[in-house]
Formats: structure tokens, C-alpha cells, sequence
């Protein structure tokens, strides 16, 4: 059974957003998994993203039945606490949903001081931090398998 995953980015660092998709999709290929993608406006909007996606999967019209979730996005901090509040609170609501919901996720926002610090760690020839987030996905995918949550 090919596995189905929902990546959610957050585009307001468009470059930073294309290079965390670039290193997650090479995954999800070699995986051999499909997948859709969901666009929001920033990190602070994942969590609704998420619960939206997750509350329209009965409607098959809309979604097909989603496996896993694969979350990108990106903080840079500024000269406020605008940086703590939207990092925390998008993380806090995102910890609540896979509680809550026992969903399979990978978590691929960056909180970085600089746009340089950004790249290299959304790049898929630095750290390639999309890539990860989508390997941690499929392993909670595979430990929610092996639990026998979801079926084979």
C-alpha cells in the first residue's frame, strides 16, 4: 500500500520554504510515497492547516486519507519576542494536534538568528533539514504500523 503524505510549508521565506520542499519530496520519492501540499502564510498557521486537513479527510472529494504529515517552515529572529510567541505557540499547537489526533509527523521548522543560518540548514546540500523532517515522518508512520494504529 503506497503511504500518503500531507506536507504543510509555511511561505512567508519563499527561497527557505522551496529548499526544506526540495530535501522532503526527495524522500518521499525514494520512500515511494505520493503526497500533497498545503501553502500558509506562516509558521503560525500550521496547526490550523493541520487540523483542517485532518477534519476534511472523510470528504473524499477534497483530501485523500493522509498517513503522515511533514511540516516545514521557517522563524528568523527579529528585534521583538514576535520570534518566541510565533515559534512556541505554532510548536505548542502542533504538539497538542498530534496528541490529540495520533498523527504521524516529521517537524521541519527552522528557528534560526539569520537568513544565512536558514539556508544552510534548509538546503539539501547543508543540512537538508526537509529531508529529515520527512524521514522522521515515515518512521513515525512505520512505529504507528508496527503498533498496528493503522493499517498495513
Amino acid at each position: 500500500m503506497t503511504s500518503h503524505f500531507c506536507i504543510v510549508e509555511a511561505r512567508y521565506y519563499e527561497e527557505i520554504a522551496d529548499l526544506l520542499a526540495t530535501g522532503a519530496l526527495a524522500e518521499i520519492q525514494r520512500f515511494g510515497g505520493t503526497y500533497q501540499r498545503l501553502s500558509v502564510p506562516g509558521v503560525f498557521e500550521l496547526p490550523a492547516a493541520i487540523r483542517y486537513s485532518s477534519d476534511s479527510v472523510g470528504n473524499a472529494d477534497v483530501v485523500r486519507k493522509i498517513d503522515a504529515y511533514i511540516i516545514l517552515g521557517c522563524v528568523i529572529r527579529g528585534e521583538t519576542s514576535h520570534y518566541d510567541i510565533v515559534s512556541q505557540e505554532s510548536a505548542r499547537g502542533i504538539t497538542d494536534l498530534v496528541i490529540a489526533y495520533s498523527l504521524a509527523l516529521g517537524y521541519g521548522v527552522l528557528t534560526c538568528e539569520n537568513l544565512d543560518q536558514a539556508i544552510e540548514r534548509a538546503s539539501p546540500s547543508g543540512r537538508d533539514k526537509g529531508g529529515e523532517a520527512a524521514r522522521a515522518a515515515i518512521q513515525m508512520l512505520h512505529l504507528k504500523r508496527d503498533l498496528h494504529l493503522i493499517s498495513q
